[in-house]
């Protein structure tokens, strides 16, 4: 993995197009519609629109639907993975970040179509090639779930 470069500035905010070139994720999985805040190397804000065009409200629950608790701590996955990207000016080395653990895993309120959810992703802690990150999604600045996610790198 060699070092991490200096992070540079970076344009905000970032498009779809733009995050389809940092994460390999696409339709129906990419769950970052834009990047709105970087703090170099340390801090990234994402959005997420919630629409009730999703393919998982048909069973998730029919006349109820509900963005399942899962699909938010993956798009809190991806948003770190979009901070490490941007971290290191955009460029992944050959490696494919994948989801190792989930601790601390907590959900406040149900995310509902027509909600946007804001991404804050902090790095705590990086180790070879394995990096810890803290995750709040919050709606209308009221917080829905939080969780430590560990991610490892695999070079491909």
């Amino acid at each position: 993995m060699g070092p991490t470069p200096t992070p540079q500035a970076v344009d905000l905010p970032i498009d779809v197009n733009g995050i389809q070139k940092l994460l390999p994720h696409r339709y129906p999985f990419l769950l970052i519609d834009r990047v709105v805040e970087f703090g170099p190397g340390s801090r990234v804000v994402c959005h997420k629109s919630v629409s009730a065009n999703e393919a998982y409200f048909q069973g998730h629950f029919p006349g109820r639907p509900v963005m399942p608790g899962v699909l938010v701590i993956e798009a809190l996955a991806q948003a770190g993975g979009v901070l490490t990207q941007l971290a290191r000016n955009g460029t992944s080395d050959g490696t494919l970040s994948y989801l190792v653990k989930v601790d601390e895993a907590k959900f406040s309120r149900m995310v509902v179509p027509g909600d946007r959810l804001e991404l804050e992703v902090t790095i705590k802690r990086e180790i070879r090639n394995m990096t810890l990150y803290a995750g709040v999604a919050r709606v209308d600045g009221e917080q829905v779930a939080c969780a430590e996610i560990l991610c490892a790198e695999i070079r491909e």
